[in-house]
């Protein structure tokens, strides 16, 4: 069982999820990486941000159901997700797919998904500040998230990062695919955005 934390404890040990877990709803955002605590005033969402999960959980939902038995799962509205552990890597995802294998080894005793995803989504909010939106994103593909987005809806662009790869940029002219990933998966940015 996870004990409270002393203010003084806060930066001299690594956290653990369940400490995490066990810390009070006081409006905070909490992740870690790397078993370093990470915390901020919680985004307060908005319509916006809201309709872009919304949009992209359907869109990768529609792939899902295309796709054959076994199909792993997409999670959407900062999804909890301990990526690894010992020291843990726990935190919130706004849409994430999981392959079949990760899904099936899920259990019941916690709310959070275990294991590495192979689509990582996240939306930026106004509050978000880029130190740490680059600590997550090198985190991800450090261990071997193959895939991840990070979409600024202000100038409706999408970045896609890759392991070893050039970091590529998307606007509303192209086409965004997730090939070999999510076979199949192909849809034109402007979707994305409604347009």
């Amino acid at each position: 069982m996870a004990t409270a934390i002393t203010p003084t404890e806060h930066k001299e040990r690594l956290y653990t999820t369940e400490d995490v877990l066990a810390m009070p709803d006081d409006g905070k955002e909490r992740w870690l990486i790397r078993g370093q605590l990470r915390e901020k005033e919680m985004t307060r969402r908005n319509r916006f941000h809201a309709a872009l999960e919304a949009r992209l959980a359907q869109l990768l939902g529609n792939w899902l159901d295309a796709q054959p038995e076994p199909r792993g799962q997409v999670y959407a509205g900062e999804a909890g997700v301990r990526l690894r552990h010992d020291p843990d890597t726990s935190v919130g995802i706004d849409v994430v797919y999981f392959p079949p294998g990760v899904e099936a080894v899920q259990g019941d005793k916690t709310s959070l998904v275990e294991g590495v995803p192979t689509l990582v989504v996240e939306i930026l909010s106004p509050n978000d500040v880029k130190k740490e939106v680059t600590e997550k994103i090198n985190d991800y593909l450090a261990i071997g998230v193959p895939l991840v987005w990070v979409i600024d809806p202000d100038y409706e662009t999408i970045t896609v990062h890759r392991p070893g790869l050039p970091t590529e940029l998307f606007n509303t002219t192209h086409h965004l695919s997730a090939d070999p990933h999510l076979p199949g998966f192909n849809v034109p940015v402007a979707r994305v955005f409604r347009r």
